[in-house]
C-alpha cells in the first residue's frame, strides 16, 4: 500500500460547496482506499492504496465528488516524499522575521508551463513575497490571506495550472500525519 494526500479545492469555503468530512471519509472508502484520515474542514484527505498512478487516482477522486455531491472539484494529489521536498523548500522558514502564521503555500497540479514570476508577482503588495518552485507556491502575506490578491484563481490564470492553498501549519502538519500513517505501515509489514 502506498501512501497519499489528496488536497481538494474549495470545498467548504465561504458556504460553498459544503462537504461533510464524515461523508468525505465515506466517499474515499466507497473508492476501496483505506487508512483515510481527515484534517479540518478544508479538504485533506491522507489515505492509502495500491495504485502508483496518481493522476488515475486523482481523476478517479474528483469523478466520485462529482458524481456524489454534484461539484466539480479540483484534486491535487500528492505523495509523502514531494510533501516533504515542497516543506523543506520553503524559502520563508529560516526567516525569523517571517511569522509562520503568514505563511502559506499554493499547491499545484503540475509543474507549470509559464514559469516567469514576473507574472505572480503584479498583484503583491510591497510587504508580500512570492516564490515558485517546481510544483509549489509559497507566499508571505502579512496581513493574511484573506486581504491578498495573490488568490488561487489569479494564480491559476498566470501559471496555467489547478492550484489550492494551505496555510503553512495545515501543510506541516499533514506532512507528519502521512509521514506517521507512512512508518506504522512500514511497522505493520515487518
Amino acid at each position: 500500500m502506498r501512501t497519499y494526500i489528496s488536497i481538494l479545492r474549495g470545498i467548504n469555503v465561504s458556504g460553498q460547496k459544503i462537504v461533510k468530512m464524515e461523508a468525505l471519509r465515506s466517499l474515499y472508502e466507497e473508492l476501496n482506499f483505506i487508512n483515510i484520515q481527515t484534517y479540518i474542514q478544508s479538504g485533506n484527505v491522507i489515505f492509502q492504496y495500491q495504485s502508483s498512478d496518481q493522476e488515475y487516482l486523482g481523476k478517479k477522486i474528483s469523478d466520485q465528488l462529482l458524481n456524489k455531491f454534484g461539484f466539480d472539484i479540483r484534486v491535487i494529489l500528492l505523495n509523502p516524499i514531494e510533501l516533504k521536498v515542497i516543506i523543506g523548500r520553503n524559502p520563508f522558514t529560516q526567516d525569523g522575521t517571517k511569522s509562520i502564521s503568514h505563511q502559506y503555500v499554493t499547491f499545484l497540479s503540475a509543474k507549470p508551463v509559464v514559469k516567469n514570476i514576473d507574472l505572480l508577482t503584479q498583484k503583491r503588495t510591497l510587504s508580500e513575497e512570492i516564490v515558485l518552485i517546481e510544483k509549489a507556491v509559497y507566499l508571505y502575506c502579512p496581513n493574511g490571506y484573506g486581504r491578498t490578491k495573490l488568490t488561487n484563481s489569479f494564480i491559476e490564470d498566470k501559471l496555467k495550472v489547478s492550484a489550492t492553498t494551505r496555510n503553512w501549519r495545515t501543510a506541516t502538519e499533514l506532512h507528519n500525519l502521512a509521514e506517521h500513517q507512512k512508518e506504522s505501515d512500514f511497522t505493520a509489514r515487518e
